[in-house]
């Protein structure tokens, strides 16, 4: 393994080796706090932009899979067409299981920065290494640094813009230092149509039946969203994040929702926009990660950069009306202004604070009092992650069973 250094923008500099791809990557710097799951870490399009660090310090162990990634939807080898409307043309869809032995998923992530990679990779289901895989899409990694000093730096100055550079990259510490600054701060990117599907595509209720039909937003859905909702008898109609009001309300759907995704919401006017129409006409509506941002603004509430985010699969939510604490996967960089349990008006109804942090009291969720939507800053999906929030797709489920009267598409 070759040299590589990973550039901060205050103008730190750590040493270590070359990693996957080598040559040159810049992104924001951010920790995750998972010790599992690094797979659905670097192919979550929330993580687009961003060079993760690991707090974990020994990663790689079980290597990569066809299974786990969670950038899978959009890249199928096996989907059939199904008749669309005149104005969208033909829609692509595929099972509710869909897994392709084929893809390994594409990596969000800008960057990988490790201290311990394994040298043997454990685990039957690996078709590569991690090593391997990083290497084959070109994202530009380094290892054997001391990522505890690197998470104590971003824990106490903020995320910030950062590169890694190995190879032929590798130049004078200042000429790298430019490169690091010279990039756009996170604060202010409009990633969402980056990391969205380019054409609308179906996944398939399990078994068949549909129960429901459901419209998402996609602003870089992760794999197992649609798949917990098709478990549920859900058939989800994935869009663009260009999508119009006209384009959910031809499908008629039965349910709305708002996906997670990267970059900062204040630059998602026409989603909020988009949210607006949709609640205000009575469509329940449920978001998770980037969309409980768009609903809060959609709300009326806005939305900070917090100073180094919430990304881990271990950080504690309590929900404010049953003083009950849940433990949640999370990747996110803003967050909504409020404060527990507020309730307050907005131009959709009356709402409120729905959910926070335990660790640091960041609003962790937001809903109407009717109950008609509401929305988590969390990841109920699971990928990676605990499973106490997997409810909440049942409670979608059950807002579309029992309709409120205000309010229709037609």
């Amino acid at each position: 393994m070759s040299k590589a250094v990973l550039v901060l923008e205050n103008g730190q500099v750590f040493t270590g080796l070359a990693y996957g791809a080598t040559g040159q990557t810049v992104g924001e710097a951010v920790f995750c706090t998972a010790m599992t799951g690094y797979q659905e870490t670097l192919t979550d399009p929330s993580y687009h932009r961003q060079i993760v660090v690991a707090t974990a310090p020994q990663i790689g162990n079980t290597g990569w899979n066809s299974e786990d990634s969670e950038s899978l939807l959009g890249k199928r080898s096996d989907v059939r067409w199904v008749p669309g409307s005149p104005e969208s043309g033909p829609y692509k869809t595929w099972s509710s299981d869909f897994i392709d032995r084929d893809d390994p998923g594409k990596i969000w992530a800008a960057g990988y920065a490790v201290r311990n990679p394994t040298r043997r990779v454990s685990n039957w289901r690996a078709g590569s290494t991690l090593d391997g895989e990083l290497a084959d899409q070109g994202i530009v990694s380094i290892a054997g640094i001391d990522t505890r000093a690197l998470v104590r730096i971003l824990r106490d100055s903020g995320s910030m813009r950062a590169g890694v550079f190995s190879g032929d990259a590798l130049r004078s510490t200042e000429e790298m230092l430019d490169v690091v600054r010279a990039q756009p701060s996170m604060a202010g990117a409009d990633l969402a149509a980056e990391v969205s599907t380019a054409e609308p595509y179906i996944v398939e209720a399990a078994g068949g039946e549909a129960r429901f039909k459901v419209a998402a937003l996609d602003m870089g859905i992760k794999a197992n969203t649609p798949r917990m909702l098709a478990a549920r008898g859900v058939e989800v109609h994935v869009f663009p994040s260009t999508a119009t009001f006209a384009d959910i309300k031809a499908l008629n759907p039965d349910g709305f929702f708002l996906s997670n995704g990267p970059g900062d919401p204040a630059t998602a006017d026409a989603a909020v926009a988009l949210t607006s129409e949709i609640v205000d006409a009575g469509l329940p509506t449920f978001g998770i990660c980037f969309g409980n941002q768009i609903l809060g603004r959609a709300f009326g509430r806005g939305t900070y950069k917090l100073k180094f985010g919430h990304r881990g699969i271990n950080i504690p939510v309590l929900d404010t009306a049953t003083g009950r604490i849940a433990i949640t996967s999370q990747n996110h960089g803003f967050a909504i202004e409020g404060e527990a349990g507020e309730e307050f008006d907005t131009p959709l109804g009356r709402a409120r604070v729905s959910h926070v942090c335990a660790n640091d009291g960041v609003v962790e969720g937001v809903e109407l009092l009717s109950g008609k939507a509401f929305s988590v800053q969390y990841h109920p999906e699971a990928a990676s992650g605990p499973h106490d929030a997997a409810n909440l797709f049942d409670k979608f489920v059950h807002v579309m069973e029992n309709p409120a009267q205000e309010g229709n598409l037609s």
